[in-house]
Parts: C-alpha cells; structure tokens; sequence
C-alpha cells in the first residue's frame, strides 16, 4: 500500500494547513484523486472482458494496488478538505469503456491500454513531485512520499504491460497515442473542475 505508514494525522486540524499553497495542494490531490478512480474504472472494464481468462489474475493484481492509491487519495481528500471534479461520472464510464474496450481486443489489448495509460500517468506524477519539491520539499514530504509509491506502482504495471506484449496488440502506436491524449485531456479537465 502506498507509503505505508505515513500519517495523514499532521493535516487532520486546520492549523496544520496554515502556510500550506491550498491550490496547488487541492490540484493536485483533486486530479490525483481523480486519475486513480478512472484506473480504478479501467481495472473494472478489463476485468469484465478478461477476468475470466488466463490474464484476469495479473489484471487483478494490478487492479488491488490501484484500489489502494484510491483509498489513500480519498483519505487525503478528507485530510485536505479538497473536493473531487465534478467530472467523476463522465470518468466512471470513461474508464469502464476504456477498459473492457481495449480488452475487446484480447489481452494484447488491455496491455496496450495499461502501457498507456500507466506511462501517463507516471510522467505526471513526476511532474507533481517537481512542483512539491519547488514548493517546499519539508512542507510536503508526506504528500510527496504517497505519490512517488503509487508513481512508481504505475510504472510497475506499465512494465508488466510490456512484458505481457502491449506492443503486440493491433494498432499498438495508434491505440497508445489516442488513449494518451484522452489521459492528457482528462488530467487537464480535472485539475481545473
């Protein structure tokens, strides 16, 4: 589970929050929050289509440890007073259909979709880390700590992606760069509503 034993204790009273840059901080923790529903979502659709198969076992795997990021995000939601996009339903179906849709295309398929969307989403985190560390890396070690195990989950499972032939799946160049833009459009929107 993400950063095991960190505490969301510190930011539980309003005065812990004093001096804390509350818009980057609900930003972030509102698209993060967001983005681990969506997978959540995009889990549940491969799973409809593959669970039963000889891939429904790792789809699951990888599926668990996103449920614990969207327990950790939901705790920090709380923690932060942060309140989620108002785009959670367009994101529940969103990723159903993601989901069960690449896997409509074998395993191959919802591989591609998880190399995809993993790698997007591990760049992101990067990039959130950049902005905490700009901040005040002290201020924000906690929060920094929780997205650097769940970016570096991601990028387990964009490996396990590659090792399990995403890039053997129909269209693989054209399926990863729709579905990255469609990530990129859904971090830009869920940052801001």
């Amino acid at each position: 589970s993400p950063a095991e034993g960190a505490s969301l204790r510190p930011c539980s009273t309003r005065a812990s929050l004093d001096g804390v840059n509350k818009a980057v901080v609900d930003r972030i923790i509102r698209v993060d929050h967001a983005g681990e529903y969506g997978a959540n979502r995009i889990y549940a659709g491969q799973m409809a289509v593959l669970g039963r198969s000889a891939a429904g076992p790792l789809i699951q795997q990888m599926w668990n440890q996103e449920k614990d990021h969207l327990k950790k995000f939901n705790e920090l939601m709380i923690a932060y007073r942060v309140r989620p996009t108002i785009l959670l339903p367009l994101w529940n179906v969103a990723g159903f259909v993601l989901g069960a849709g690449s896997s409509l295309l074998g395993k191959k398929g919802a591989m591609a979709c998880t190399v995809a969307v993993e790698e997007s989403i591990s760049d992101h985190y990067n990039n959130q880390i950049r902005t905490l560390m700009e901040e005040d890396p002290e201020k924000y070690k906690e929060l920094m700590q929780i997205i650097k195990q769940c970016r570096d989950d991601e990028w387990e499972h964009h490996d396990i992606g590659l090792e399990h032939d995403a890039e053997r799946a129909p269209a693989y160049s054209i399926l990863k760069t729709v579905i990255q833009l469609g990530c990129k459009a859904a971090i830009y929107l869920s940052e801001r509503i």
